[in-house]
């Protein structure tokens, strides 16, 4: 049998999602994938799907099965770009999952560069706004902002991801500047739909407060709350990798300097440090050294 087509085989009927569509995208007849199926199966040694005539489901060894075939099939690629290719330049494909505020306010511009220093590799961006999973969608790489991972992945601090409370002056004009954090609540403040949706959490003289806030515009991006913020909706919370160009030209105005919203880290995760391709693991290491523990927008 040849194995290495039988993943191939296994993995297209997942991804696509029946054996004849797996058939007509890889020009095989249908006979032949199934025999292929079959093949795998009885190497493995289990049954990997449940087969009916309306769904396709993987059983639990097809489970642990499954990712296993993506990193065999990815190696076999990587061997054969290493074969055509003698140079040590990454090759290939990477799917990266990251938010849309960061991904626009920063990662684009960083993929940019990468691509241009290794033009042999191809990046697809995932501007998601939600945790994504890895294994199911296929995704090599997630940059997430956050203090609580998942403890089955593998996760690479880049740097760190601070919050700023601000507002346009037109806004503090009309409604006047706060001077203590509990002054948020008698504020319109515009709100994130996952973080902080109703409390904002402060450090103020070496003390955590947590401030009930409210407001008439909430969203689950933090792009879209700070062109609200712009247009003089109300007051955000925004991250300053994202707010640092608007409050440098003061199109916002920084409130509250003596209280530090809660600090997160931003992450690089992926599924296993065992046979880590060498492209991953140089967009890896290219993030590290471009997002650094004092990150620029910082200043």
């Amino acid at each position: 049998m040849d194995r290495l087509n039988a993943m191939r085989v296994f993995v297209t009927v997942v991804d696509l999602g029946s054996q004849s569509a797996a058939a007509d995208h890889l020009q095989l007849s249908r006979p032949v994938v199934s025999r292929y199926l079959a093949e795998l199966e009885d190497w493995v040694g289990a049954r990997l799907m449940q087969r009916t005539t309306r769904k396709l489901s993987l059983t639990a060894a097809g489970q642990q099965t499954l990712p296993r075939c993506r990193q065999l099939l990815e190696l076999a690629g990587d061997l054969q770009a290493a074969v055509r290719q003698p140079d040590d330049a990454p090759r290939g494909e990477l799917r990266i999952s990251v938010s849309t505020s960061f991904g626009q306010a920063q990662l684009v511009d960083a993929v940019a560069e990468y691509v241009r220093r290794y033009p042999g590799v191809k990046v697809e961006l995932q501007m998601l706004d939600r945790t994504v999973n890895l294994v199911d969608e296929r995704i090599d790489l997630a940059i997430r902002t956050s203090n609580d991972l998942d403890p089955n992945l593998i996760a690479r601090r880049l740097t760190v991801c601070r919050s700023v409370v601000c507002a346009a002056p037109a806004y503090l004009r009309e409604h006047g500047t706060p001077l203590r954090v509990e002054e948020l609540s008698r504020h319109n403040c515009l709100t994130h739909t996952y973080f902080g949706h109703s409390l904002w959490h402060f450090e103020v003289d070496g003390q955590q407060v947590a401030v009930p806030v409210d407001g008439n515009i909430s969203a689950n991006e933090a792009m879209t709350l700070q062109k609200a913020a712009l247009a003089g909706a109300g007051i955000a919370m925004l991250p300053t990798y994202q707010a640092a160009t608007a409050l440098h030209t003061g199109e916002l105005v920084r409130l509250l300097p003596e209280a530090r919203p809660r600090e997160l880290n931003l992450n690089a995760v992926y599924t296993s440090r065992k046979h880590m391709p060498a492209t991953l693991r140089s967009m890896l290491d290219f993030l590290a050294q471009r997002f650094t523990e004092e990150p620029e927008w910082d200043h």
